[in-house]
């Protein structure tokens, strides 16, 4: 009985009774599958416990799929069994009706189970070695009473060649959406027909052909971005509408939200290789217990099991032996004949093609009616149980032969089928030329029945099962070292690359002050902006040196740079146009905010926020390939909350927005804002020069032509007085030489007329010295004139001088409005801003990459 599964003894119908010749059943037969049926209380569920146990004692590994909670007693194998060791798994109720208190009937459990293993020839070496063969475990999907199970990972890229697996990936991804979408109320979806179908799909390939993996939130995101332009033929607006995609979205969404989803979002991966064995090669036995769940939410977990079972299962090498089992308890809704659920097409697919790969499937079931009897023809071994009605006898028969026309007697078969009675199975062996009745041995674990889900963390605390507890981390892992080089490229930063794959920081001469903000996962996909609203990629022109060099606190050496987060931003610019032409004034002017941080009820205060922007031109085209992007802030998610920050920014730019222009009213001068202080002081000494000279010329033009005409007047009084002196002194002479003729003529006695002629020259003499006086005295009155004069032109000098040179420092600012219609917006959206994390041991801190 080494190498075969010792599942019961013959039995004889005629008889009546069980024989002594063991039923060893070949393993390897399992490779074609196996189909157990039978009614409740027909033994079905201990012919099934015995198969894996036997399992177990060769080192096949199986994962079970256990819908009622009957699987989970696989876990109870006592070797030296005590009345102690069945006591915690009896039900004192049961034991209460029986009449018995739970120490009588623990006793009689254990007497039960040391007589039942005896009868069978089952010693205790044999349940020793079950108890060693392998590792046991039982998983709660969406609950943490077993060892809890993450749905995340099954949307985690498969890690296969797209080029080479493509189709394996794509009949994966087709059963992961399938399941998805089960899972929010959209079932049986044609997906060639469906248009949500089809979109998760090409989502799914689109990261998994770059070995990208998702996960529920990028899924989400992705739904209302997607990361293509065109469906088919159609850009992807047309073939599936942005409002009809985030409804999807949103449907989508309230997997996540449900606080009830909360535990599939943890725990053990769905890493199969992990599931079988475990890290030293033994096998295990992994119990999935779904008893809890709602039927969508069994279809949707099972489905995905399936569908990463099936991915496991091709990459493995093929096999002629059996080299792993799936066991389901009860396939009724999985495998329907005429329905599609989502679980049947890769159960279809590994009913098909599994046995070449080494790949058993075992699969149950009490309701033998709704079953797709021509999926299960690929089963080689049936082993039928007593079932309820005839309706069933007769509907599986129907089944059996229509699945293989002409290969099955069905009057003997129907004649078996009557006369089964409990633990009593037929076994049609495709492998073997006859079926054969047989009565199934007694299971060396402890048949308690369904376990609760408040029975699960003894169980596992009695086989000291804890899984692999592959968590998914919430931290963001280090970035390659390609993918680190990359940023280092884009930034201008020339880093090494330290082992691990992160990029450790440079040594610092500075002390980096981070920005205070917590290390986030952030997500692959960028989320969508609010329709309307246009979006912009702030330029990373820091580099990470720089970046560094500008903070202002010491990193710990073995900080390392994490990667690249984009977070959401608000940013606004407005061109403000200012006219006024009695002024000459026409400029622009621009009001721009960058607001980093969004009051949730949508409230700025855009002064806190004022700054230059780059304009588009200056903008990034694209984002960083490698980062990843926080969850916005409400407000710009948010379309009302948008409309309303554009209409106040607006209202914003027009009151807060004012020129001044210097004026000097007096002299008719005025600058605009772009005229410098200088510049204007200058014109208004020109202008006050050029007012003072006109002044002045007009106030001296009657003092300068009066000075002018006694100037002229004076100098002809001073030509004539020259020439009344001259005259003077020449009649001087002549009343001289008369007098003296006139003395000398009467002294010589003659008579003469020379006195009279003397005194005509004594009065010309006197008329000349008349003319030199009232010349003198006109002379000395025309400068006296002309001194007044002159004291009057410099007093208007002077008065000119003063009054000009106080106008130009007569100087005043009026500030100049703008219009409501000269308030031009001519940037308003959503940011991004790139940020570098940093993190350490004991921080982990954000530098800004935009400046």
């Amino acid at each position: 009985m080494t190498d075969k599964f010792y599942l019961g003894k013959l039995f004889n119908s005629i008889q009546g009774k069980v024989t002594d010749q063991p039923l060893l059943y070949d393993p390897a037969d399992l490779t074609t599958h196996a189909v157990v049926t039978g009614m409740t209380g027909s033994g079905k569920t201990g012919l099934c416990i015995a198969l894996m146990e036997e399992a177990a004692l060769q080192g096949i590994p199986a994962i079970l799929i256990d819908p009622k909670g009957d699987l989970t007693n696989l876990l109870l194998h006592f070797p030296e069994l005590t009345p102690q060791d069945f006591q915690p798994w009896l039900d004192p109720e049961i034991a209460r009706r029986a009449g018995k208190s739970i120490e009588q009937a623990s006793n009689d459990a254990s007497l039960a189970w040391r007589n039942g293993l005896a009868e069978w020839g089952i010693p205790h070496e044999r349940i020793l070695a079950l108890t060693n063969a392998a590792e046991f475990a039982v998983y709660t999907p969406g609950s943490d009473a077993g060892l809890p199970v993450s749905v995340l990972s099954s949307l985690a890229a498969p890690g296969l060649d797209w080029a080479s697996n493509r189709e394996i990936l794509s009949e994966r991804i087709s059963s992961t959406v399938t399941a998805i979408l089960g899972l929010v109320g959209l079932d049986n979806l044609d997906p060639i027909r469906s248009r949500e179908h089809i979109l998760l799909s090409n989502i799914f390939q689109s990261a998994w052909s770059k070995n990208k993996s998702l996960d529920l939130t990028e899924l989400i995101l992705q739904i209302q971005t997607p990361p293509f332009d065109k469906l088919g033929a159609f850009p992807v607006d047309t073939f599936f509408p942005a409002k009809d995609r985030m409804a999807l979205a949103l449907q989508v969404n309230n997997i996540l939200a449900a606080p009830t989803f909360d535990m599939w979002r943890s725990g053990q991966n769905l890493d199969i290789a992990g599931l079988l064995f475990t890290a030293d090669g033994r096998p295990r036995h992994s119990v999935f217990y779904l008893a809890h769940l709602s039927d969508s939410e069994r279809m949707f977990f099972v489905t995905i099991l399936f569908s990463a079972v099936e991915t496991w299962m091709r990459t493995q090498p093929g096999a002629t032996s059996l080299r792993a089992l799936l066991y389901m308890d009860e396939i009724f809704g999985y495998l329907p004949p005429i329905a599609i659920p989502p679980s049947k097409q890769p159960l279809l697919r590994m009913l098909k093609q599994a046995r070449a790969f080494g790949l058993g499937l075992v699969l149950a079931t009490q309701n033998p009616v709704d079953v797709d009897y021509k999926a299960l023809s690929n089963a080689g071994t049936w082993f039928i149980g007593k079932l309820q009605t005839e309706q069933d006898k007769q509907r599986l028969l129907d089944g059996l032969e229509s699945a293989a026309p002409g290969a099955l007697d069905r009057s003997t078969i129907d004649k078996l089928i009557s006369s089964l009675g409990k633990r009593v199975f037929l076994m049609q062996n495709v492998h073997e030329k006859q079926p054969v009745v047989f009565q199934t041995r007694w299971t060396m674990n402890f048949l308690a029945g369904p376990m609760t889900r408040t029975q699960i963390p003894a169980l596992n605390k009695l086989v000291g099962a804890s899984g692999q507890q592959s968590v998914i981390s919430s931290q963001p892992s280090a970035f390659s070292a390609q993918q680190s080089g990359e940023i280092n490229h884009q930034a201008g930063v020339n880093l090494e690359i330290s082992d691990s794959g992160a990029v450790p920081l440079p040594s610092q001469t500075e002390a980096p002050v981070p920005v205070n903000r917590p290390i986030v996962t952030g997500s692959i996909t960028r989320p969508p902006v609010p329709s309307g609203f246009p979006e912009f990629f702030l330029p990373m022109n820091l580099s990470f040196t720089k970046a560094l060099a500008l903070s202002g606190k010491a990193m710990p050496e073995e900080a390392m740079l994490a990667g690249v987060l984009y977070r959401s931003v608000l940013l606004a610019s407005a061109q403000v146009r200012f006219l006024d032409r009695r002024y000459s004034l026409d400029v622009q002017k621009v009001r721009s905010v960058l607001v980093t941080t969004l009051d949730a009820r949508g409230v700025v205060r855009w002064d806190d926020f004022a700054r230059p922007v780059p304009n588009e031109k200056e903008m990034d085209p694209a984002p960083d390939p490698q980062a990843r992007f926080a969850a916005p802030d409400g407000p710009v998610s948010d379309v009302r909350q948008l409309a309303a920050l554009h209409k106040d920014f607006a209202d914003w730019a027009y009151r807060t927005s004012k020129v001044i222009v210097r004026a000097n009213s007096t002299l008719g001068v005025f600058a605009t804002p772009e005229v410098t202080q200088a510049d204007f002081m200058k014109a208004c000494s020109e202008a006050a020069r050029t007012a003072r000279d006109a002044d002045l010329a007009k106030a001296t033009a009657t003092l300068d032509r009066q000075i002018a005409s006694l100037q002229d007047k004076l100098s002809r009084e001073q030509r004539e007085l020259q020439q009344d002196q001259t005259e003077l002194g020449e009649r001087k002479r002549e009343e001289l030489v008369t007098g003296a003729e006139t003395v000398f003529s009467i002294l010589g006695g003659k008579r003469t007329r020379r006195i009279s002629a003397a005194m005509s020259k004594h009065r010309m003499t006197e008329q000349s010295k008349a003319d030199v006086d009232e010349s003198v005295d006109a002379i000395k009155e025309f400068k006296q004139q002309l001194t007044r004069l002159e004291q009057a032109r410099q007093e208007a000098l002077d008065g000119s001088a003063a009054k000009w040179g106080d106008a130009v420092n007569n100087i005043s600012e009026i500030p100049i409005l703008p219009k409501k219609t000269d308030v031009y917006i001519n940037l308003f959206g959503v940011a991004w801003m790139p940020y570098y994390q940093v993190k350490s041991a004991d921080q982990s801190v954000e530098l800004s990459a935009f400046q």
